[in-house]
């Protein structure tokens, strides 16, 4: 196999990461992966050649990658799927970019969009409509927020670090009383520097549109995807754990608005909810320079977006499947679309005709393939051996 058909995989132990591996490997493209977690299940994959250990989300990646053999004229792509990997390689570019080819934004638009406060800011200064929000740094900020942003309150962390992960699976906390705020705020308040509060615009998981796309390095962008999730788990504040495309051009119109607003290159994902009732997209949040859980969603509708991404970058010709067509393309995490499913069918927030109706159509599935089964039925196993992973979800999105 040539040179140039060579990926390094940064973050397998995601769900994000071990579809990126699955999806380019399935062009041909040999796999070299990197994880944090040895004992994952998702590195149980027989999909790349090797799989190195290290600390994927600080300096001690940038070593590991210096070891690495990338033997010729023609260095292997680096696929950062992770936001602290992505931090890493965007710090130390200058010290990795004669080894190895990547595209990412400059690193002071990587800072501004991964961080939720200058995100929210930057957004605001280009029109971008977002749910009444305030950042908490200390408990004077907390009583303000309290005290104007309009509950419920969604609370998560301003940049997600590796304490918060440690503590929690949950990338958001949804709390309908101050009270509440205030204990989240004291039991996370070492996790992480400062924190985002916000008003819950109303609507159910199926309001949550998504946008991927990806930007050569003149900005330009040569695949896009719109999609809106299904179901989450948790339900209601977790990771999307069903999607269906949809034709959304409000959406794709206020994505390109926001990257076009800074010199972008890369991959690219802006999440929002739609008011349902009055239609408005509320931006909620950037997904920076790398594949999220439903990139996956876009080859399943015929869009080839990681290998867009891949022969832009080794200079090869581009796929001709760049275009979404809309033939009502499903993904699906099973694990976890099952227990969301249970838990909103207890609820009757949903009827089994609808959970049936949502699989119907062209679909891929996150973790379990009939090809690389071990990591789905790793995490089936670990999961009946400790049930308390039910209820944390999954590392990544």
């Amino acid at each position: 196999m040539t040179a140039e058909k060579r990926a390094i995989v940064i973050g397998i132990d995601s769900l994000q990461g071990l579809q990126a591996a699955r999806i380019l490997h399935g062009h041909g493209i040999e796999i070299t992966a990197i994880a944090k977690d040895p004992g994952h299940p998702y590195c149980r994959t027989r999909v790349p050649a090797n799989i190195l250990y290290t600390d994927t989300g600080s300096d001690e990646l940038v070593s590991t990658l210096s070891a690495i053999d990338t033997g010729g004229d023609d260095p292997p792509v680096l696929v950062p799927c992770q936001d602290q990997s992505v931090a890493v390689v965007s710090r130390r570019r200058d010290d990795l970019a004669d080894r190895f080819r990547f595209n990412l934004p400059p690193a002071d638009v990587v800072d501004q969009l991964m961080a939720k406060p200058s995100f929210i800011r930057h957004a605001q200064q280009i029109g971008l409509t977002l749910p009444p929000s305030l950042l908490v740094a200390d408990n004077q900020d907390l009583k303000r927020a309290a005290k104007e942003i309009e509950p419920p309150y969604v609370f998560k962390p301003a940049v997600r670090t590796a304490r918060w992960d440690a503590k929690t699976r949950r990338k958001v906390y949804i709390v309908d009383r101050p009270d509440q705020l205030r204990a989240l705020y004291a039991t996370h308040r070492e996790d992480a520097e400062s924190f985002v509060v916000q008003s819950l615009i109303p609507g159910d998981d199926s309001t949550l549109h998504s946008f991927n796309g990806y930007f050569d390095r003149s900005g330009t962008p040569l695949a896009t995807f719109t999609a809106r999730k299904l179901r989450q788990w948790p339900p209601g504040a977790g990771s999307s754990s069903s999607g269906e495309e949809v034709d959304d051009e409000e959406l794709r119109t206020m994505a390109l608005k926001l990257f076009s607003s800074v010199p972008y290159r890369g991959l690219a994902y802006l999440e929002t909810k739609r008011d349902p009732r009055t239609g408005t997209h509320y931006a909620i949040e950037a997904n920076v320079a790398r594949p999220t859980g439903r990139s996956a969603i876009a080859e399943a509708g015929g869009v080839e977006l990681l290998l867009t991404m891949f022969n832009d970058i080794v200079g090869a010709p581009l796929p001709a499947a760049r275009i979404q067509t809309f033939t009502g393309a499903k993904w699906i995490d099973l694990r976890h679309d099952l227990q969301s499913a249970l838990v909103l069918l207890r609820r009757r927030e949903t009827t089994a005709r609808e959970v049936i109706t949502s699989y119907r159509g062209p679909k891929a599935f996150a973790i379990a393939s009939a090809r690389d089964p071990l990591p789905f039925l790793a995490d089936m196993a670990s999961v009946i051996i400790d049930p308390r992973r039910q209820r944390k979800g999954r590392t990544g999105g």
